[in-house]
């Protein structure tokens, strides 16, 4: 009697301990979420922020955080930025939502707001592109003004600066916060003011996943030139199944590697954001080698439990990161070389 009561104690037991054993907590998940490339992304971010802390969807976030960047005259990004080598501001962007729509604008002059053209492309067109003449054309049939065609006092003395040896010798990590006051644009020792991309990406209380990018591409670059940020699965790509992230410096190696979709692609099996990014900015160097010394790129992602990382080539890159009322942060990218 003894034996089978210890024995069916002992079964008890084990049975205990498989149930246990074979009991897994579901993760926490951070959200809302919304993180954002460079110092300027804590602006961004705040705007971003009170859209997603009252409910709102991530798409509207995105948008209207990035809309904060482009409407700065003494920023990386919009109307008042550097110009082309000919004289003329051109900007950029895309947008892409939960359900795959997709919208970008590429080569647009004299809007203030491309990534709200973009998202009327994805809403009102049924193409994804549209670039130069015709995506102006579009955006004032869509109620949009043409501001002046002139360029900003600031971007006027860079671009004066620059014609006296006409040089395209883009500087890399001059967005950094770090070379910022206050996370306001820093004024090089050329006469520059610092440029490149803002790209952000957001996760709402409904979960569901948005991004989007904007820019006014490298200042003196060629005319016609196009980099990475209206391209989507290169600048910009979103799954709201697994996770989106965004990327940010010499878009020509972005564009390479697809990269932000091989970021989302390396999340699918299984990588955190921190180290899918990692492995996509590996990629670059590798194929670049010894001259991956001389550019700059980065990356940010986030999944879809609300985990977020970025990674960069060299030092100094870093991105903005908000899930609270009063947590709105910037985090120094890692970084290989």
């Amino acid at each position: 009697m003894l034996a089978r009561r210890k024995f069916l104690q002992l079964g008890s037991l084990g049975l205990s301990a498989i149930s246990f054993s074979s009991f897994k907590l579901k993760p926490t998940v951070r959200k809302p979420i919304v993180i954002s490339t460079w110092g300027e992304g804590i602006a961004a971010n705040q705007a971003a922020w009170n859209i997603l802390k009252s409910g709102g969807r991530a798409l509207d976030a995105v948008e209207q955080g990035v809309m904060v960047t482009e409407a700065s005259q003494n920023c990386c990004v919009g109307l008042g930025a550097n110009p082309d080598r000919d004289g003329f501001v051109t900007l950029d962007a895309c947008i892409m939502d939960e359900n795959a729509n997709i919208g970008s604008v590429a080569f647009l002059e004299r809007i203030k707001h491309p990534i709200s053209v973009a998202r009327k492309v994805m809403e009102k067109t049924p193409h994804v592109m549209l670039v130069g003449i015709g995506a102006q054309q579009f955006a004032v049939s869509q109620g949009f003004p043409l501001e002046p065609q002139k360029l900003s006092e600031e971007a006027q003395k860079s671009y004066n600066n620059w014609l006296i040896k006409s040089e395209y010798k883009p500087v890399i990590n001059i967005e950094s916060s770090k070379n910022q006051t206050a996370f306001a644009p820093k004024k090089l020792d050329n006469g520059n003011w610092n440029h490149d991309t803002i790209g952000m990406v957001a996760m709402d209380a409904n979960g569901n996943l948005s991004g989007s990018c904007t820019t006014s591409g490298m200042g003196f670059k060629m005319r016609g030139r196009l980099g990475d940020s209206p391209i989507i699965g290169a600048g910009l790509f979103v799954d709201n199944e697994i996770g989106a992230a965004t990327a940010t410096g010499q878009g020509e190696d972005v564009i390479r590697i697809c990269g932000a979709h091989l970021v989302v692609e390396l999340m699918r099996q299984g990588l955190s954001p921190e180290n899918a990014c990692k492995k996509a900015v590996e990629r670059i160097i590798k194929i670049k080698g010894a001259a991956a010394k001389n550019i700059q790129v980065g990356f940010i992602a986030i999944n879809k439990q609300g985990e977020y990382g970025g990674y960069c080539i060299q030092k100094g890159f870093d991105f903005a990161v908000c899930y609270a009322d009063d947590k709105n942060f910037m985090v120094p990218g890692k970084y290989i070389i």
